[in-house]
């Protein structure tokens, strides 16, 4: 692999189509993506398609690359498995020093400390205790690039304090607030969208809080509505905001970690929201009629901040004012 390349994440990739999109210069995209420019001209060079870069096609063309590859690599054979495990339970060796060891007692790579972390991993999932071997074994190991752990970072992050004053004061319909409320045991999740002038709710049930089933979620639900900006948590889950604002035509900003009155509409809506469905809730026995349900009683509620008009009839009125082409 030439110097300077990096392996790009389907959540990156999605960024790459975002920012070209908007009209960025791959130099550009590499600054927002931290990455090397080469990196990014590569990744466009090779997965591009007969309609130009596109994100899914981006990454089927790279897994089969990457499947091809692993047909050539050392495979865990049983006896490989068996002197990885010996090491781990037996002597307390850390994935990295077996790896190291192997290398230098076989001379050249043998399989990385990754791949002996997924074992691991894939072996705590069937029921068996080679975790329990590990040094620090109550987090998941997080996979590194470059020697760093992408744990927290979302790409292009703006934070609320660039956030235009306009959308502080209320005074205009558009600007959305956004989070997840999560079923029991991370199982399922609720996207939660409030507009912060007229109070006016979407929510949407998602089988899985990832970033992709998100994003969809949001661009679909917003995309016949006034959208100037959306400010969000900063759950990994809001990770392809650049996609949700190149979809949208909008612009995303995110509230500082642990400061959640930044996004006082939407935690006061998402504690309505528990009234009908409680913490430690099963979202598997909530259907997705359950949750239009909800959304239709919040928005016909009367709220006192809009002098007991209801969020529905609030933002139908406030559609009226809007100039032409808003």
């Amino acid at each position: 692999m030439p110097k300077g390349y990096q392996q790009l994440t389907y959540e990156q990739r999605c960024q790459i189509h975002a920012l070209k999109a908007s009209g960025e210069s791959n130099r550009q995209i590499a600054k927002q993506l931290v990455v090397n420019s080469r990196t990014i001209d590569r990744e466009i060079r090779r997965n591009s398609g007969q309609r130009g870069y596109r994100f899914k096609q981006a990454e089927a063309k790279a897994q089969q690359r990457r499947h091809r590859k692993a047909g050539r690599t050392v495979k865990m054979t049983p006896e490989l498995i068996a002197l990885i495990e010996e090491k781990l339970t037996q002597y307390q060796w850390s994935p990295e020093q077996i790896a190291g060891w192997l290398k230098r007692e076989q001379g050249h790579q043998v399989i990385s400390h990754e791949r002996i972390y997924q074992h691991i991993w894939t072996d705590k999932k069937a029921g068996g205790t080679l975790y329990t071997h590990l040094r620090r074994r109550a987090k998941k190991y997080m996979k590194r690039i470059n020697g760093k752990t992408t744990r927290g970072q979302i790409i292009g992050r703006v934070g609320i304090e660039n956030r235009p004053p306009i959308v502080e004061t209320r005074s205009r319909t558009g600007d959305w607030e956004a989070d997840t409320i999560v079923g029991k045991g991370h199982q399922g999740a609720i996207v939660s969208l409030v507009e912060r002038k007229t109070r006016y709710t979407k929510l949407i049930k998602v089988e899985r809080a990832t970033a992709e089933a998100v994003q969809l979620a949001i661009t679909a639900a917003l995309f016949a509505f006034v959208v100037h900006s959306i400010t969000f948590d900063n759950g990994k889950e809001f990770a392809l905001h650049l996609l949700i604002a190149a979809t949208l035509n909008t612009e995303t900003f995110f509230a500082r970690p642990y400061h959640s009155w930044e996004r006082g509409t939407n935690e006061n809506t998402n504690g309505l929201v528990r009234q009908y469905i409680p913490k430690k809730t099963d979202f598997a026995t909530v259907s997705h009629e359950d949750v239009a349900k909800i959304e239709h009683l919040l928005n016909s509620r009367p709220r006192k901040c809009l002098g007991y008009n209801t969020p529905q009839r609030a933002y139908n009125q406030s559609l009226k004012l809007l100039p032409c082409g808003t």
